[in-house]
C-alpha cells in the first residue's frame, strides 16, 4: 500500500476538513533470524520449504529451543509474528518421534480452534507420514468424533469451558491420551484475566493434577498479545514457572498511525459529524482503492451500520465492490463467521466491519488498512487491532476516529496517552475463596484431594476442604478427601459467567421460519425486543414477537429507513446491610444489593442523519441481580466544603467511583471487567459511592474492599495525584466504564471525565489530610452573541443545619421516592 498516495488523495477531497490531526509513522525493521539446536527433522525442514520457509525468526529459535528442553515458555510478540510455529512444530516433530504422543491446544473460543484447525491442516499436508489424527473438540463436535479424539487423536484443540466441563471430569475415558500428553498449548492468554481467567487458572491445576495421576507432566506453552505483566501472568494462571520470549525477531513494514477527528457541522462548534459517516467514507475510499481493510467498532448495531452505509455508497461507484465487504460479529451462526473468514482468507472480500470478534489471532489473511471506531477501551486492545494490519516491507495504515465524547477526545488531542503509556496488566487471583471452592468440589469429583494437591490449590484449600467436609460433600479416608453427594460440581461453576440463556431470531419471512442468528440474553433485551429493528449482514428486519419463556425472536424482513435504539435505566438498592462501620470521617457499609437493569424505551433513528423519528416503549421484565456492594457515604461537611468552590459533589465523586474500578484490581486481584461502580443518592440519604461484584451472589470483591477501605482510598489519591493531565482524563477521574456491547455511541447519552479537582477535595478531607484547594476553573469560551450580564446579587450567609439534621432530613426525602419505584 502507498499510504502516501491515499492520504493525498483524501486530503484533497472536498469532504476533508482537517481531520487529520496527528501522524505518526513507525519505521520498517528487518527480519532477526535465529538457530535451532539441533536443526528440524528433516519430513519437518521439507514442509517449510514447501511454504517457502526457510529460517526461522528469533524468537520461534528461541522459543522452539526452550520446549524442547523441557521448560515451560510464555512467548509475546507482535501480531502476525509467526506465534503459532512456536507451538506446531514441537508438537509436530514429537509427533513424528512418537505417533503415540498428544497435544492439547487451548484457545479462549470456538472460532479460534476452528481457524487454528485449519492453520494446523495446511502444515501437515505433504506429510510423508499419516497425518496426525486431529480436530475439534466442543459442543459443535459430532459424538463419532468425539470419540475418535478421545481414543486415538494426536492433536486435540478445544477451549477452557469444554475442558473443565467435558474433559477433566471424564478422564478414565481419556486415559491414553492423558497418559501420553506432551504439550499444553494456551494461546491469547491475556484474555485469561479477572474471574475468567482465576477460574482457568485453577482449570489448569485440575488439570495438571490428572496429568500427574496418568504418570506424564507436559510442557506448557503460553502465547500471548502484549500486556505489562506477560510472564507472571502465565506463571499465576499455569501455577509453574516459566521462560519469558519477547525478542520478536518477524519482519515489519512501516505504520503509519493516524488520529481523524470528526469536524463539526456547523460554527457552533458543538456537535462533530458521526464517527461512523467518517468510518463509511474511508472505508469507502480504501476499498474503491482495492486497499484490503478491516474496521472495528465498538458495538454490534455500528458494524452493521457501517457495513450497510459502505455497501451504499459502493453500489454508486461499481456494484461488483459492493459485494466484496462483510459484517461480522458476535450472534452470526458459526458457519456463516466461518464462510466470512474463508473468504478474507483468500482474498475474495475486500474489506470487512467487525466488532472485536476479529481482535483475536483468527487468520483473515493480509489486510493493509485498519479503522478503530471509538477507543477500544484499553491500550493493550487499541495495539491488538492495529496489529491486524500490514505485510513484512509492507506500508500499512491505521486510522484511530473518535465518537464525541469526553474520552475519546481527550485521547485524540493527547496522542502520547497511546504511544507512551504501558499496555495494562492482567490481573488474576485463583487463590479467592469463592473461585476455588467451586473447583476443589471438581477436583473432589474427579479422584480424591491429598495433601499434594492442598499445596497447588493454595493456602486455602485446607479450610475449604474442612467446610465441604462439615456441608457432608466430602469425607475424609485416610488424609484424603472424598467426594460424597449427589449432583455434577463442573455445571455449577461457570468459568465465564455467561448466562446459559441464549435467543435464537427466527426469520418467519421463509416457510419454515429460518434461525439467522442467536444472542444472549442481556444482548436480547436491549436488541430484539417486540417492534424492534433488528438489523443483520446489512438487512433489517421488523421484531414481530420477543417470546421470553421460549427464547425466541419472530423476526421478518422489512425495508425500512431507521434503525432502534434501547434506552435502559440502571438501579441499585440495597437489600441487607450486613456490615456497617465509620471509617474516620466517613459511614462505611458491605451487603446485599439488587442491581435492576430495564429498558423502558427505544428510539427509532433515521438512517445516516441520526435523527429522532418517534419513540416507542418496551415490555420488558427487568434483569435484576442480587449481588453485594461496598458503600462509602461522606458526611455533609465534606460535600458542603466542594460546594464552596462552586463545584457539584456528586459529579466529584463519580470521579472517585471511576477511579476505585481502576484501583480496585491491585488491591483484590480481579479485572475491571469484575466489578461495578455507582454514585446514588436514594439508598443512604446522601450521596454514595457504592462497588458492587457483577456477580450473581458475589465473589467477595466487595467484601475486601470494605475491609481495604483505607488503602483503596489511599491508592485512589495516588493515582489521581501522579497523573499529569491538568482537569482529568482517561488514566485517573475519566477512566472508562467497560463499552456497552449493543449501543451506538452516536446516539447514546454522552460519557464525561468528572470533575478532577473536587475528587481531590473529597479524597484529601475523608483521608483527613491537609485541606485541598482546587485551581480556579477556567472561564468557558460562549459562542454566539454576548448575552446581557445578569446583576451579582450575593446570597445570604449560609447557616448550616446540624449534621444529625441534616442526615435524618436526607433519610426522609428518599422514602417517597423508594415507595414510587
Amino acid at each position: 500500500m502507498n499510504v502516501q498516495r491515499f492520504l493525498d488523495k483524501i486530503t484533497a477531497d472536498r469532504n476533508y476538513q482537517g481531520q487529520i490531526v496527528f501522524e505518526q509513522q513507525s519505521f520498517a525493521k528487518e527480519a532477526v533470524w535465529g538457530r535451532l539446536d539441533p536443526p528440524l527433522s528433516e519430513p519437518v525442514q521439507r514442509l517449510l520449504a514447501e511454504r517457502e520457509i526457510k529460517d526461522l525468526y528469533s524468537h520461534q529459535a528461541d522459543a522452539i529451543n526452550a520446549i524442547r528442553s523441557g521448560r515451560h515458555t510464555v512467548v509475546v510478540t507482535g501480531t502476525a509474528s509467526g506465534k503459532t510455529l512456536c507451538y506446531h512444530l514441537p508438537a509436530l516433530e514429537s509427533y513424528l518421534a512418537d505417533p503415540q504422543s498428544r497435544a492439547l491446544f487451548l484457545y479462549p473460543t470456538k472460532a479460534l480452534a476452528q481457524d487454528q484447525l485449519k492453520s494446523l491442516q495446511r502444515l501437515v499436508e505433504g506429510l510423508p507420514a499419516p497425518p496426525p489424527a486431529m480436530g475439534t473438540y466442543d459442543g459443535d463436535t459430532p459424538v463419532n468424533l468425539r470419540k475418535t479424539l478421545r481414543d486415538r487423536g494426536n492433536f486435540v484443540l478445544t477451549n477452557p469451558d469444554m475442558l473443565h466441563q467435558g474433559i477433566l471430569p471424564k478422564h478414565p475415558a481419556w486415559s491414553a491420551f492423558f497418559t501420553n500428553l506432551k504439550y499444553v498449548v494456551i494461546d491469547e492468554v491475556h484474555t485469561y484475566r479477572g474471574v475468567f481467567g482465576s477460574n482457568v487458572a485453577n482449570v489448569m491445576r485440575r488439570l495438571i493434577r490428572i496429568c500427574r495421576h496418568y504418570g506424564s507432566m507436559p510442557v506448557f506453552i503460553a502465547a500471548s498479545a502484549t500486556i505489562h505483566n506477560p510472564l507472571e501472568h502465565a506463571q499465576e494462571l499455569v501455577g509453574l514457572p516459566m521462560e519469558l520470549v519477547d525478542n520478536d525477531g518477524s519482519p515489519r513494514g512501516s505504520k503509519h498511525f493516524i488520529f481523524w477527528n470528526p469536524p463539526y457541522l456547523d460554527e457552533t462548534r458543538t456537535e462533530r459529524r458521526s464517527a461512523n459517516t467518517e468510518a463509511a467514507w474511508l472505508m469507502t475510499e480504501l476499498i474503491r482503492e482495492r486497499i484490503p481493510t478491516i474496521t472495528f467498532t465498538k458495538a454490534r448495531v455500528v458494524t452493521e451500520l457501517l457495513y450497510r452505509y459502505v455497501q451504499d455508497q459502493l453500489q454508486r461507484y461499481s456494484p461488483s465492490l459492493a459485494g466484496k465487504i462483510r459484517a461480522y460479529r458476535g450472534g452470526y451462526l458459526p458457519e456463516e463467521r466461518r464462510e466470512i473468514e474463508r473468504q478474507l482468507f483468500s482474498g475474495e472480500l475486500l474489506g470487512v466491519a467487525s466488532t472485536n470478534a476479529l481482535e483475536l489471532g483468527i487468520d483473515i489473511g493480509q489486510l493493509d488498512a485498519c479503522l478503530i471506531t471509538g477507543y477500544p477501551g484499553t491500550i493493550a486492545s487499541t495495539w491488538q487491532q492495529a496489529g491486524r494490519v500490514g505485510r513484512a516491507h509492507e506500508e500499512s495504515l491505521v486510522v484511530y476516529i473518535p465518537h464525541q465524547n469526553p474520552i475519546d477526545q481527550y485521547l485524540v488531542k493527547n496522542p502520547q496517552y497511546f504511544f507512551e503509556r504501558n499496555p495494562e496488566a492482567a490481573v488474576i487471583d485463583p487463590n479467592n475463596p469463592h473461585i476455588l471452592m467451586g473447583h476443589l468440589r471438581c477436583a473432589a469429583l474427579e479422584g480424591p484431594v491429598s495433601g499434594l494437591d492442598c499445596q497447588s490449590f493454595g493456602a486455602y484449600a485446607p479450610a475449604l476442604l474442612e467446610l465441604l467436609g462439615e456441608a457432608g460433600e466430602l469425607k475424609q479416608l485416610q488424609h484424603q478427601w472424598y467426594w460424597r453427594s449427589n449432583g455434577f460440581p463442573p455445571a455449577d461453576v461457570s468459568l465465564r459467567n455467561i448466562s446459559d440463556n441464549t435467543f435464537s431470531i427466527v426469520d418467519v419471512t421463509v416457510k419454515p421460519g429460518k434461525v439467522i442468528g442467536t444472542l444472549e440474553e442481556a444482548s436480547a433485551y436491549q436488541q430484539i425486543y417486540t417492534e424492534a429493528i433488528y438489523l443483520h449482514d446489512g438487512e433489517t428486519y421488523f421484531v414481530k414477537e420477543m417470546n421470553v419463556p421460549q427464547k425466541v425472536s419472530y423476526v421478518e424482513k422489512i425495508d425500512v429507513d431507521y434503525y432502534t435504539q434501547s434506552i435502559t435505566e440502571v438501579q441499585i438498592t440495597t437489600t441487607a446491610k450486613e456490615l456497617e462501620r465509620e471509617w474516620r470521617k466517613a459511614a462505611t457499609g458491605f451487603g446485599d444489593v439488587e442491581v435492576m437493569i430495564k429498558p423502558y424505551l427505544f428510539r427509532k433513528i433515521k438512517f445516516g442523519s441520526r435523527d429522532s423519528i418517534g419513540f416507542g416503549k418496551i415490555d420488558l421484565e427487568p434483569q435484576v441481580m442480587q449481588t453485594n456492594a461496598l458503600w462509602v457515604v461522606p458526611p455533609p461537611s465534606t460535600l458542603h466544603r466542594v460546594k464552596e468552590f462552586q463545584r457539584d459533589p456528586v459529579e466529584a465523586m463519580l470521579g472517585i467511583a471511576n477511579v476505585l474500578t481502576e484501583v480496585l484490581p491491585f488491591l483484590v486481584m480481579c479485572d475491571t471487567g469484575d466489578i461495578g461502580s455507582v454514585v446514588d443518592l436514594k439508598n443512604n440519604g446522601a450521596p454514595s459511592i457504592f462497588v458492587y461484584d457483577k456477580f450473581p451472589g458475589g465473589i467477595g470483591f466487595a467484601h475486601r474492599s470494605f475491609e481495604s477501605v483505607e488503602d483503596l482510598f489511599h491508592k485512589a489519591l495516588e493515582l489521581i495525584q501522579t497523573c499529569s493531565c491538568e482537569d482529568g482524563c482517561p488514566s485517573c477521574v475519566g477512566s472508562p466504564l467497560p463499552p456497552n456491547p449493543q449501543l451506538d455511541p452516536d446516539t447514546t447519552a454522552k460519557g464525561r471525565i468528572p470533575d478532577k479537582e473536587g475528587a481531590l477535595i473529597i479524597l484529601h478531607d475523608l483521608l483527613e489530610l491537609e485541606p485541598y484547594v482546587p485551581k480556579e476553573r477556567k472561564a468557558p469560551a460562549v459562542a454566539g452573541a454576548s448575552a446581557t450580564p445578569v446583576p451579582d446579587v450575593p446570597y445570604p450567609p449560609l447557616l448550616r443545619l446540624p449534621e444529625k439534621i441534616e442526615q435524618q432530613l436526607r433519610q426522609k426525602l428518599a422514602m417517597p421516592r423508594r415507595k414510587n419505584e
